[in-house]
């Protein structure tokens, strides 16, 4: 069922449910501020005795990101129920892949995402047992034959957090949900 709440907000609903997920930006933050009607509601949440998860497709750990909304003035309670892609990305990494070989696509300003098993991160993506990306390179981020010459040997399929490019048995797990549909649909087209 939908229900439209731009008129009856989400107290017309609250009780009918036990958690709520809710995006992290652009809804509670815009990147530089709070929004405080956004905060509002999370208290009135928390007043309901309901839970909430904060979601947000960053590339990075959930510690990273909590930092970045305590320097906004989230509070230590509000932060503890964020959740990112990057950290589905750790975990999932850590059980399955810690000691195989990666190749990392995307900028390296996202590097804390993979500092736990950097020594395993390689220079030749032929020799990576997977590739991570964390997003488009800062250097070729306008540059799709870039991209084109570097994964012409893969054939992609992607889900909601993650795709398999399949060059033997290679895997590549994506943190972000809008870059699998950009190198996908770039390489279907080429």
């Amino acid at each position: 069922m939908t229900i439209n709440l731009d008129n009856k907000g989400l107290k017309s609903i609250i009780e009918s449910y036990d958690l709520f997920f809710i995006d992290l930006w652009g809804v509670v933050h815009n990147g530089v501020k709070l929004n405080e009607k956004a905060i509002d509601v999370l208290e009135k949440i928390s007043e309901a005795k309901k839970n909430y998860i904060l979601l947000t497709n960053a590339p990075r750990p959930n510690s990273i990101v909590k930092i970045f909304l305590e320097k906004m003035g989230m509070n230590k309670n509000m932060r503890e129920n964020v959740y990112t892609s990057g950290e589905a990305a750790l975990s999932y990494l850590k059980k399955n892949f810690l000691e195989q070989s990666f190749y990392h696509i995307g900028p390296p300003r996202y590097f804390d995402l993979f500092i736990d098993f950097k020594n395993k991160k390689t220079q030749d993506i032929s020799k990576s047992n997977y590739l991570l990306c964390t997003g488009l390179c800062d250097n070729h981020d306008q540059d799709l034959n870039y991209y084109k010459e570097l994964l012409k040997n893969f054939t992609c399929f992607f889900s909601i957090t993650w795709f398999v490019c399949f060059h033997f048995v290679m895997f590549l797990i994506c943190t972000m949900s809008t870059v699998p549909y950009f190198l996908c649909t770039f390489l279907k087209y080429t």
